[in-house]
């Protein structure tokens, strides 16, 4: 069997999707792979890749045509679209909803998509786990970009003509991103803070060194939360945290489920069977969501650099910020909105703009790992590497191992999309069903 690695074609896209260590290890596993010349750009070069035991071939069509497996980073684009074949796998992120009319395509033309949106948030996947790799990777970025902007110094400073006081920075959002960037914000010597919809992050927030935006009410009942704490962490938060733990080196502890973190999804799923009880369930959720704006926009004027990290798969991001909102920011503060692609969390982002609003400015970064190519590059490898070994059966002397999908493997049958003409994922499903009756 032979995987291919493409040069990405997006503009501004500088990551690949395997790096030289990536292709060894496939090559220990009985694969061959052929790589396009100048697929690692400046940081990764053909000759490495030929001592990992990669072939190098001229352009891209020639990895399209020889490869059975084409591994990248984007979606295919409509050139390359035009030299898939039928029968060949495609693995890239692929986010099933936005991108239903593009898995419709594949499927027409007998292409097998594989999804790195779509694999299961368990613990037995951690280690294909893209999104949290590159959500890592760009909750780092946008904590420096935020400093960057900023016309202050980050950390307090002492000197000759005096002290400097720390820049205040404020997270919305703890997710992986959210709270790689508290981490971040830390190192750097802000005083940062961070706001979650979910209480139970406050634990995770402060074991960071950053301050959980709470109500005075709500911390006058932090006896009563210890104790319901004391239950374990809700299913899906443990694979969360413990990716972030991985992230800095550091070992999941053994108190997690032993069972594994469970799927992050059940959590979505509960949210949203509660957007539709309606009724007195629903004002309460307005009320909250009135009082927590009300609180972030309480702290909106001591604040420097305000970090939006909130996305909700297959939705537009959810808007944190308004308009108002930004206007009660002191003059020369900063919003970076790391939800910019997906529509922002905040009213007045421009995606791959800079706003400027009340002398405020709001940066709507685009592809934020794509800055820091060379490892974000390595941790996305690693992530397709472990997706490919699940899928392919071990080599031996006589040749590569073949792709075995097993859809009883709750890991395959999240990640593939389509498979022998039939779209499989429910989502692509939903989404195409919903379009067909907008048309009509």
């Amino acid at each position: 069997m032979k995987v291919g690695v493409a040069k990405e074609t997006v503009e501004g896209e500088r990551r690949v999707a395997l790096v030289p260590e990536g292709v060894a290890k496939l090559r220990d596993r009985g694969l061959e792979v052929v790589v396009e010349a100048g697929a690692g750009r400046e940081y990764n070069l053909d000759s490495v890749y030929e001592e990992a035991g990669a072939e190098i071939v001229s352009d891209a069509e020639e990895v399209w045509s020889q490869a059975d497996l084409v591994a990248k980073v984007r979606a295919p684009t409509e050139d390359e679209l035009a030299h898939v074949h039928d029968g060949q796998f495609v693995v890239s992120f692929l986010a099933p909803v936005p991108g239903a009319d593009l898995v419709k395509e594949l499927a027409e033309r007998g292409v097998t998509a594989v999804s790195m949106d779509a694999i299961p948030r368990i613990t037995r996947a951690q280690s294909m786990d893209a999104l949290s790799s590159q959500s890592s990777v760009a909750g780092y970025k946008c904590m420096l970009m935020g400093a960057d902007a900023l016309g202050k110094l980050v950390p307090m400073m002492t000197t000759a003509a005096g002290t400097t006081k720390a820049a205040s920075v404020l997270v919305l959002g703890a997710g992986v991103a959210g709270l790689q960037a508290i981490a971040m914000g830390t190192r750097l010597g802000a005083d940062v803070y961070a706001f979650d919809i979910r209480p139970e992050t406050k634990e995770q927030i402060e074991s960071l060194g950053a301050t959980f935006v709470e109500e005075e009410e709500e911390q006058d009942s932090e006896p009563a939360q210890e104790e319901a704490e004391d239950e374990g962490p809700r299913p899906g938060l443990v694979g969360l945290w413990d990716e972030l733990k991985l992230a800095f080196g550091v070992q999941p502890g053994s108190d997690s489920d032993s069972n594994g973190a469970g799927d992050a999804s059940e959590d979505q799923d509960d949210e949203e069977d509660g957007e539709d009880t309606g009724g007195y369930a629903q004002e309460q959720d307005e009320d909250k969501q009135q009082r927590d704006q009300e609180l972030i926009k309480a702290r909106l004027g001591e604040t420097d650099i305000v970090l939006t990290t909130a996305l909700v798969p297959g939705k537009d991001a959810p808007t944190l910020l308004t308009t108002e909102m930004v206007e009660a920011m002191p003059a020369g503060s900063v919003v970076i909105d790391l939800a910019a692609e997906a529509g922002g969390n905040c009213e007045l982002t421009q995606p791959g703009e800079t706003v400027e609003h009340e002398h405020v400015r709001v940066i709507g970064p685009l592809d934020l790992p794509s800055g820091v190519p060379v490892h974000a590059s390595q941790l996305y490898s690693r992530n397709v590497v472990s997706l490919i070994s699940h899928l392919v059966t071990d080599g031996d002397d006589d040749g590569g191992g073949e792709i075995e999908l097993d859809f009883e493997d709750e890991i395959t049958d999240g990640a593939v999309l389509c498979h022998g003409g039939e779209i499989r994922h429910e989502s692509v499903r939903d989404a195409l069903s919903q379009g067909d009756k907008a048309e009509t």
